[in-house]
């Protein structure tokens, strides 16, 4: 196994799982972060509370600015942090090494091909329920810890199978990112409208879940997508009722949200392709105005 030197801009619920997991098992993890953050993290390491993986205290370099090479860049923070977070990796430092967002949304992957014209951008997605808990802290619940990548980083792959983490590589991007997306959108959309987990939503929202999955579905093959609404309701009757989102989450706690990478990307998409999606419009507006 290649050791591998790993870039976590974002050492959050994903960056910070990944980043101990790869970590524990000698990999050299770089955290990019704020001053308090960074000095946190040098002097203490990354601590992982999971019910799949135990408690795990791995030691990693906490900095705020990239100056030597690595050869990949795990892309983490918050959508409303990306281009502030970005500050913190300039173009020249990360040369041609491989950039693996783990994001919600998809418009990220123009972007960052846009500012890293010399790097490998490779998709990314990441099924899990991880936060920080405190700098350098991060609580993982569950056992659900599944990654996919699209070409491009088979290094990054096999690291992280052996960390411990589910990986599938899948030829299409656009299925990558979009699987993620069908899911994702109808689940925060309307935990937030709710302000109730999952559960809830299946049994009092049932009708504009199945809507909100279909026209999610009808975007994402607009764009070339594979997308199986039934498959994606499916996988949501298995998962456990408690279940919340970030996006309900940041919205209950006065946080900045991710409304405009999630939901917004879908009427963005929908109206790019001219396909029409009245229910996921419906409640994007509601949530908008209510964030206003």
């Amino acid at each position: 196994m290649k050791h591998l030197r790993v870039a976590v801009l974002g050492p959050g619920g994903v960056g910070g799982l990944i980043g101990a997991l790869l970590a524990r098992r000698g990999h050299e993890v770089t955290c990019l972060a704020g001053p308090d953050t960074a000095a946190h993290i040098g002097q203490h390491g990354l601590r992982l509370v999971s019910d799949r993986y135990g408690e795990v205290t791995a030691p990693a370099h906490g900095i705020q600015l990239l100056e030597e090479p690595v050869d990949v860049c795990l892309v983490t923070p918050k959508a409303t942090r990306l281009d502030e977070a970005l500050e913190r990796v300039p173009a020249a430092a990360l040369g041609d090494a491989a950039v693996v967002p783990l994001l919600n949304g998809l418009e990220h992957m123009a972007l960052l091909r846009q500012r890293y014209p010399d790097a490998r951008v490779v998709a990314g997605a990441i099924r899990v329920v991880a936060s920080r808990t405190a700098p350098g802290d991060i609580r993982h619940e569950g056992t659900l810890a599944a990654v996919q990548l699209a070409p491009g980083a088979d290094a990054l792959a096999a690291a992280l199978t052996d960390a411990g983490l589910d990986v599938a590589v899948r030829p299409d991007e656009a299925g990558l990112l979009w699987d993620k997306l069908a899911f994702l959108a109808p689940v925060a959309l309307l935990t937030t409208t709710l302000d109730a987990p999952l559960g809830a939503v299946r049994e009092r929202l049932g009708a504009e879940l199945r809507a909100l999955v279909e026209e999610v579905a009808s975007v994402a093959r607009a764009e070339g997508a594979q997308a199986d609404a039934g498959a994606t309701l499916a996988f949501m009757a298995t998962v456990p009722a408690a279940m919340t989102s970030s996006l309900q989450r940041d919205t209950a706690a006065g946080h900045e949200t991710e409304l405009e990478a999630i939901g917004g990307a879908v009427l963005r998409a929908a109206e790019r392709h001219g396909v029409d999606v009245p229910v996921t419009a419906r409640v994007v507006e509601h949530l908008r105005a209510q964030l206003r």
